[in-house]
């Protein structure tokens, strides 16, 4: 176990080509006019600034915690067509998420993403027959051009062999289809750093005290560094409130009248040990339109969702004993009870899915990204599916290009003229990656460990040979950071100097999969703060 005495010492001094310092962006942000201010770094506001900074606009972007520190953060990891939309008829939409799917995990991000086959268990009396689950199968593969395979149905015993701890108890039959699964956190940080590349100037940590105003028009905002209680403020041509959750509590800074636009659903999810390996996911129906998931994710098992009305502070949403209750419950008609001990639960989270305003069950409302434009012509822009988080970018910026005046349309590039499948940074094959990492790692010190190599290829991609360099140059940093996961030192040292990381949990729950192994013990949290005290 790492203990305190020893955490490495090393990498006390930023490396070269390592972020600049947090006075030195507020700096930056303070004394330029940008064209667009951006408040909000989840995954949407990261993709409107990725793809405004692209376009030629002068983009900062701003969140009050850490980037992807709340919904994008806490989704089913997912990058998916969307099976369920079926159900309402929605072929189109299934077709559009597929070809989003497709880019991102074959062209865009295939170091983040990861092919997975999922089956479909049919049980008697369940809520849809094997016949009408393997058209629907047949279907979404189709949408899908058949780029995946063809949707189909297996028996169980076939299906038994993928996923040991399938219940089998009445099983009729197992529909197979594929989607895409990825770390969404660490998809985020990836789509910032794109963004930063292009030239968008961005600091997290950084809350909005108010909303600064010309003549009636948002011009800006007032910030709050809270690392340290420096104030500072943005001035900007236009400022997009991108802030999920929390979008009609800045709506109301800019007009105190405004009327609540959206409404939030919970999502909650648990974490938990595998019994056995899994070579399949679940996607158990529960009732006609709900789904509840069983994913092999990181090593361990992901279960989930929930979906109901939350009316509270987002910053409160929290699993509960009913949400956990109610997950296992669900989790019960197709695993084995050996795999749903509550004794190998290692970590739950619960996020806010953003719906717009209305009447009716949360389960069945449209995941669709609606924008708005304020009294002070501040616009907002909330909903929406990761799946399609480079839609919604190029959404916003068409919706920029068409504002009445067109204050910002003389400046930018039309989407049209952009590369529609620009790849994140260290974009790699991961299986390559890791192969390299395995016979160069160790040069000059200690051999890379296989766990580790893979682990860092598909979490980093081609950017893992900065962080296999900085354990070469200082072996302490080759070093685990708990001895049951695959993480190394290096790795906190990078998200220190490279990925904006300011906090403990920054680190250990977004840059690294200790949190969500249950590995954040009390040594590994004060080795983490220890070298990113080192920072200064």
């Amino acid at each position: 176990m790492t203990t305190l005495q020893s955490v490495p010492a090393l990498g006390t001094h930023p490396a070269s080509g390592s972020l600049p310092s947090r006075a030195e962006t507020r700096e930056q942000l303070s004394r330029a006019t940008y064209d667009l201010l951006v408040i909000g770094g989840g995954i949407l506001g990261i993709s409107t600034a990725w793809h405004a900074a692209q376009s030629g606009l002068r983009v900062a972007l701003v969140d009050a915690g850490d980037f992807a520190g709340a919904t994008s953060s806490a989704s089913s990891k997912l990058l998916h067509g969307g099976l369920r939309y079926l159900q309402t008829g929605a072929v189109k939409l299934v077709a559009e998420n597929h070809f989003e799917r497709r880019a991102v995990s074959r062209e865009v991000a295939p170091h983040l993403a990861n092919p997975l086959t999922f089956y479909l268990p049919v049980y008697k009396g369940g809520p849809h027959g094997a016949a009408k689950l393997g058209a629907g199968v047949f279907a979404y593969s189709a949408l899908s051009a058949f780029g995946d395979g063809v949707g189909h149905v297996i028996s169980p015993a076939k299906a038994q062999r993928d996923v040991p701890e399938l219940r089998t108890d009445d099983l009729k039959a197992v529909a197979v289809y594929r989607d895409d699964q990825m770390n969404d956190a660490r998809m985020a940080l990836m789509t910032v750093r794109a963004a930063v590349d292009a030239g968008a100037v961005v600091l997290n940590h950084a809350a909005v005290t108010g909303l600064r105003f010309t003549r009636g028009r948002v011009t800006g905002a007032d910030l709050t560094d809270s690392t340290d209680g420096t104030e500072f403020g943005v001035t900007a041509r236009l400022v997009l409130n991108a802030t999920g959750p929390w979008v009609d509590h800045l709506r109301k800074m800019e007009d105190p009248n405004a009327a609540p636009s959206i409404r939030l659903s919970k999502g909650a999810h648990l974490v938990l040990k595998r019994t056995r390996p899994w070579r399949a996911a679940l996607a158990t129906p529960i009732d006609k339109y709900r789904i509840t998931f069983a994913l092999p994710w990181e090593d361990m098992l992901l279960l989930g969702t929930t979906d109901e009305e939350y009316e509270g502070d987002p910053a409160d949403v929290a699993v509960t004993e009913s949400d956990t209750a109610q997950i296992l419950d669900e989790a019960a008609f197709s695993i084995k009870d050996q795999q749903l001990s509550r004794d190998l639960i290692t970590y739950s989270f619960a996020g806010l899915r953003v719906l717009p305003g209305g009447p009716g069950d949360t389960s069945k409302a449209k995941r669709e990204t609606v924008v708005t434009e304020g009294r002070g012509g501040m616009l907002s822009v909330a909903g929406g599916k990761w799946t399609t988080f480079r839609h919604i970018g190029r959404t916003v910026m068409n919706k920029l290009a068409a504002l009445p005046g067109h204050p910002l349309a003389e400046d930018m590039e039309p989407m049209n003229r952009l590369p529609r499948k620009l790849p994140l940074p260290g974009i790699a094959n991961p299986n390559a990656v890791a192969h390299r990492l395995l016979i160069d790692g160790g040069t000059p010190g200690p051999r890379m460990a296989p766990d580790t190599a893979r682990h860092l290829a598909t979490h980093y991609g081609s950017l893992a040979f900065d962080i296999a360099r900085l354990a070469n140059e200082s072996p302490e940093l080759a070093e685990r950071v708990h001895p049951d996961a695959p993480e190394i030192w290096a790795q906190v040292a990078y998200a220190r100097d490279h990925e904006w990381a300011e906090t403990a949990d920054d680190v250990l729950r977004r840059r690294t999969t200790l949190t969500i192994r249950g590995l954040a013990t009390e040594d590994v949290r004060a080795g983490v703060e220890k070298l990113l005290a080192d920072k200064d």
